[in-house]
């Protein structure tokens, strides 16, 4: 089989397949990547870049739309998740080219949910953010929403979220969240006692001493 290489762009972030993604281009390489990508409907890779190096599992993304583009060059664009891809060797630049690219081969990245699980995972994301007090934030997700619509709202760290990616099977990608969940929520609870204490200093208490 032939090797398959795409443009490559490393960011301090997960994105995963499926992902909507909102970024706003400014380094002319990437300027030069996107326009391409609009002009012959090319594809490319974001990888997290993460503690000095770049994670070799990324996500393959399409080009949905340029929303705005700037005198200076500069471009707002609208993206999409496509595939999951492990990366088999990165290249600082591709011939001709001033972006870096990648060998990749595309991985499996399966979305059968588990009904159930489904909606034991969207009643603990509700309870953790009635906890939490979170009342801006509308998850807003369908009967039938997908485990990576909630990955960055439950409070993964970014080495959760890299290997969250790694998840190929959508049914252990629920497992994986309903257990953070489950072991986070106690600590939630807990700091946000915390709090009510904090705030509570200097209020007169009205104890009942025991008998």
């Amino acid at each position: 089989m032939s090797e398959i290489i795409l443009p490559l762009f490393p960011l301090n972030m997960v994105a995963f397949p499926g992902e909507k993604l909102n970024l706003h281009i400014f380094e002319p390489r990437y300027r030069q990547l996107i326009r391409e990508c609009e002009e012959e409907g090319k594809t490319f890779v974001i990888c997290p870049h993460f503690n000095g190096r770049n994670i070799p599992y990324g996500t393959e993304m399409k080009l949905v739309s340029i929303e705005k583009k700037y005198k200076n060059g500069k471009m707002d664009i609208r993206t999409e998740g496509v595939k999951l891809v492990k990366i088999e060797a990165f290249y600082t630049t591709i011939i001709d080219k001033l972006y870096p690219g990648a060998e990749i081969k595309y991985l499996l990245w399966d979305d059968v949910a588990d009904t159930t699980l489904a909606k034991e995972l969207y009643s603990l994301v509700e309870e953790l953010y009635r906890i939490m007090q979170i009342k801006d934030v509308k998850l807003n997700l369908p009967e039938q929403f997908k485990t990576f619509q909630i990955a960055h709202k439950v409070g993964l760290n970014f080495e959760q979220e890299i290997h969250f990616l790694q998840i190929a099977r959508e049914f252990d990608r629920q497992v994986f969240l309903i257990n953070h969940i489950n072991h986070i929520m106690p600590i939630v609870r807990e700091m946000e006692e915390l709090k009510k204490k904090a705030r509570m200093n200097g209020h007169f208490k009205r104890l009942i001493p025991p008998v």
